[in-house]
């Protein structure tokens, strides 16, 4: 099976391809912005017409796009996650290759949902930040392509190369400097949320399973599970080795604070709870998360440790 694969530069674009590579039966190629991509194209400023000849050329069975932008202004965001997937989508139709589409989605394309509530599929999504607007523009685009489609909402990613700047990432920063300079106290902040913390491996594996699968529409990649950042910081205290004291802050939260670092809460406009609804995934796709948060957060402790 031949798949090009979209954004294997990125977070989870790196994860999916590293998958993919392991299947014997799959021969990847890697198109993306980056110089360590096959070729070299950029779905945000490209022509439909270049990529319909290279899809031509190649003639891929399964196209995954993991490509994208989670952090710029709204026009930024709408170019690299909106206007890209048109430009696939657009391709794809032009193309006489009749590739699958699997494309990753986020659970922010949701927005706020009700404490205590599992989001199914077909919830109605009111994505409340323009990141989500963009990444749902894009689901729609696909799912009124008439393509052979799916989307996988992947819910919080985590695990190894979680990106500094995510919530998760700057704690694990923090808990390394007050670990250099020996401080006793730890300030953060914005703690109250819960998130549906579902590993970056897992995910690959969904991706993986996706290019296998006959699924088509929206499907949820999560755990299931809702997991309070609190508690999700407590425990990379405790395998970090930290013997200091994690102090929360009352309020809402500041980049830093005077006196220690504060951890900025997920800036997905999903308000204070997201928890997925998973049953699609095991029925459809035969795939569950199998990697536990302590896991995971084990991983980003040894890449901040390593920084020491």
């Amino acid at each position: 099976m031949r798949v090009l694969l979209l954004g294997a530069g990125g977070y989870l674009g790196r994860f999916v391809a590293d998958r993919l590579l392991a299947d014997p039966a799959v021969q990847l190629t890697a198109l993306g912005r980056g110089d360590d991509a096959d070729v070299r194209f950029d779905l945000s400023t490209g022509s439909p017409g270049a990529l319909t000849r290279f899809l031509d050329a190649v003639h891929p069975g399964v196209v995954v796009n993991c490509a994208g932008a989670i952090r710029g202004t709204a026009s930024e965001l709408t170019r690299h996650n909106t206007v890209a997937t048109a430009t696939l989508c657009e391709s794809l139709r032009r193309s006489g290759c009749r590739a699958r589409l699997v494309h990753l989605g986020c659970a922010a394309e949701y927005g706020p949902s009700q404490n205590g509530s599992s989001i199914a599929e077909d919830a109605v999504a009111r994505p409340g930040g323009p990141y989500g607007v963009s990444k749902l523009a894009a689901t729609e685009l696909v799912l009124g392509s008439g393509l052979d489609a799916i989307v996988l909402r992947v819910f919080s990613p985590t695990g190894p190369g979680t990106p500094a700047g995510s919530p998760l990432g700057r704690l694990a920063d923090s808990l390394r400097r007050a670990m250099q300079h020996g401080d006793s106290e730890l300030k953060v902040g914005g703690l109250g949320v819960q998130r549906d913390f579902v590993d970056v491996r897992d995910v690959a594996r969904a991706a993986h399973a996706a290019t296998l699968s006959a699924a088509q529409g929206v499907v949820n990649i999560g755990t299931g599970h809702a997991v309070r950042l609190r508690d999700a910081a407590s425990a990379l205290a405790r395998i970090s080795g930290y013997t200091g004291t994690l102090h929360e802050l009352d309020g809402p939260p500041a980049p830093r604070h005077p006196e220690g670092v504060a951890v900025v809460p997920y800036p997905d406009g999903c308000g204070g709870w997201q928890q997925a609804d998973v049953r699609t995934a095991r029925d459809r796709l035969g795939w569950r998360a199998r990697i536990g948060l302590e896991e995971s957060l084990a991983d980003i402790w040894m890449e901040a440790a390593c920084r020491m």
